[in-house]
C-alpha cells in the first residue's frame, strides 16, 4: 500500500508524540499533527486502518554500536556480543535487548551491527501500541531514517520535538536534547577531529587539507545557538517526519527493524481470509460428522442385509428340508429350478393354474381347511387332504370347484370326532378330455 503512517513515539508516557500520513508513491504529505501523550495514541487507531504502520523511536534511548566479532556463524556471533560490549555498557546485559542489522559497510572491518536498547523501554513501545489497537510491525531509532551523510566530515541534523536528530554515518547518529546542544555539538567537532587526525598518517597533509576536514552539518531545519566550529550547510526546510518518510522511501535497502525475536510481531491473516479458514474449518467439521453419520447407517445396513440372507436361507432350508448347503446369491434359481419343477407340462394343467382355480372355491367354503396339498405332476392333479365340521361341506367344496372347470373325485371320509376328514383329486378339465381320446383310440 502506498500510503503509511509514522509515528515517532517519546521517552516515556508523558511526552510528546508526532505522526504522519505520507504517500511513498507520491512522496506527499496527506495529514499530520502531534498528540501530548502515549495515551491519546487511540486517536490514531482509526488512521491506521488499512495503511502500514511504520514507528519511530528516540535514538536517545538507545546505543548503535558496530563492532568485529571473531566468531565464524551468525548463531555465535549474536550469544557473544552481548558480553563482548558488557564493559561499554552501563546496564547488565540481562536487562537489555540486542537487535541486529544485515548491513554491509565496506570502509571498515566491523562485522556486526547491533542496536541495543533496554528490553522494559521496548516493551514499553510496543505496549502503547497494543493498548491503542494499532498493528505495527516495524519500529527503527529516527536516526537511521535521516538522509545518509556523504562522507564521515559530514552529518545531517533536524530539529524534531525538544531534540536534534543528527546521523554521522550508515550506523551512527543520536538524538541529541537541544537545551544541550552547545555542549554535545563542541564535543562532536573535537571527537570528529580526532578520528580525523587518528586517520591521517602525514600531518602536513592534514594542516594543508584542514579547510577539507571542516565538519559541516546538513541542516534540514533552523538549529539551536553553537559555539561549535561546524560549518552549516542550510537545506531546504522540511517536516521532520516528512523528511524521515522520504528518505525511507528512497532508501529501499534500510529494512532495519527492532522487533526481532521475543518482539517480532506474527503475520496477521486478514478478516476475509480468516472467514474463509473459519467458513473451511466448520465446512470440514460438517464433512467429517457427514461421513461418520453415513458410515454408521452404512454399518448398520450391512448388519441388516446379514440378518435378512440368514433369514432367507433359513426360509430356504425350511421350505426345503433336504437342503444341505445353499447361498443367497443363488437362492433366486434355484426357486426358479423348484417353481419350473412344480407348475412343469402343459401351462394350463400346471400345478399354479390349478391352485389359481381351486383358491376362489375355498373361499366360498370357508368351512373347509386345507391340511395337506400333493401335485401329481405326471397326472398334474392335486391331492388335497381337508378338515370340516360337518360332511355336507365337502359336497359344497365339490360343486364350488366343478364350477370352476374342475375335475374333482372325491375319496373317503372319516369322523374324527368333531371333525369330518376327507380327500380331493383335482384336475382341469382338459386331462379328462386327454384321458377319453386316449380310451377312445384304444
Amino acid at each position: 500500500m502506498a500510503e503509511k503512517l509514522y509515528i515517532r513515539l517519546g521517552s516515556n508516557a508523558q511526552s510528546k508524540l508526532h505522526w504522519l500520513i505520507f504517500n511513498d508513491d507520491q512522496e506527499g504529505i496527506i495529514a499530520s499533527g502531534e498528540l501530548a501523550k502515549a495515551s491519546e495514541l487511540i486517536q490514531l487507531t482509526e488512521k491506521a486502518q488499512h495503511r502500514e504502520v511504520v514507528t519511530f523511536v528516540p535514538a536517545s534511548d538507545l546505543v548503535l554500536k558496530s563492532l568485529k566479532s571473531p566468531s565464524k556463524t551468525v548463531k555465535a556471533m549474536r550469544l557473544a556480543v552481548p558480553y563482548m560490549l558488557e564493559d561499554e555498557l552501563a546496564q547488565d546485559v540481562e536487562e537489555l535487548f540486542f537487535a541486529y542489522s544485515d548491513i554491509n559497510i565496506s570502509d571498515t572491518d566491523d562485522n556486526c551491527f547491533v542496536a541495543v536498547v533496554e528490553h522494559a523501554q521496548l516493551a514499553l513501545w510496543q505496549s502503547w501500541l497494543v493498548d491503542a489497537d494499532i498493528q505495527c510491525k516495524r519500529i527503527l531509532p529516527d536516526v537511521l531514517a535521516m538522509p545518509l551523510p556523504s562522507n564521515e566530515n559530514t552529518a545531517s541534523a533536524i530539529v524534531l520535538g525538544e531534540q536534534v536528530i543528527v546521523r554521522y554515518g550508515q550506523w551512527q547518529g543520536s538524538a541529541i536534547d537541544s537545551n544541550t546542544w552547545t555542549l554535545i555539538s563542541n564535543s562532536l567537532v573535537k571527537q570528529k577531529s580526532v578520528d580525523n587526525d587518528d586517520s591521517t598518517e602525514d600531518k602536513s597533509e592534514s594542516i594543508a587539507s584542514e579547510q577539507e576536514n571542516t565538519f559541516t552539518l546538513n541542516s534540514y531545519s533552523i538549529l539551536p545557538e553553537s559555539s561549535a566550529d561546524i560549518t552549516i550547510n542550510t537545506m531546504p526546510e522540511e517536516l521532520p517526519l516528512a523528511l524521515l518518510a522520504t528518505t525511507l522511501s528512497q532508501n529501499k535497502s534500510q529494512k532495519f527493524n527492532l522487533l526481532q525475536g521475543e518482539f517480532k510481531i506474527k503475520q496477521q491473516r486478514s478478516p476475509a481470509i480468516t472467514s474463509w479458514i473459519w467458513a473451511a474449518g466448520i465446512a470440514a467439521v460438517a464433512l467429517l460428522l457427514n461421513v461418520g453419520i453415513k458410515g454408521a447407517e452404512l454399518i448398520q445396513l450391512n448388519n441388516q442385509q446379514v440378518k435378512l440372507e440368514q433369514q432367507i436361507v433359513n426360509t430356504y432350508k425350511k421350505a426345503f428340508p433336504k437342503t444341505k448347503r445353499v447361498r443367497v446369491s443363488t437362492i433366486r434359481s434355484l426357486l426358479k429350478q423348484k417353481l419350473a419343477e412344480v407348475g412343469s407340462g402343459n401351462r394350463e394343467n400346471g400345478f399354479l393354474t390349478i391352485l389359481s382355480q381351486i383358491q376362489p372355491a375355498l373361499a366360498a367354503v370357508p368351512e373347509m381347511k386345507p391340511q395337506t396339498l400333493k401335485f401329481d405332476g405326471k397326472r398334474n392333479e392335486i391331492r388335497m387332504q381337508a378338515l370340516a365340521k360337518d360332511y355336507q361341506f365337502f359336497d359344497e367344496l365339490k360343486i364350488a370347484l366343478e364350477e370352476n372347470k374342475l375335475v374333482v373325485s372325491q375319496g373317503s371320509q372319516n369322523n374324527q370326532g368333531e371333525h369330518v376328514s376327507g380327500s380331493f383329486s383335482i384336475s382341469t378339465q382338459n386331462k379328462v378330455n386327454t384321458t377319453n381320446k386316449n380310451r377312445g383310440r384304444s
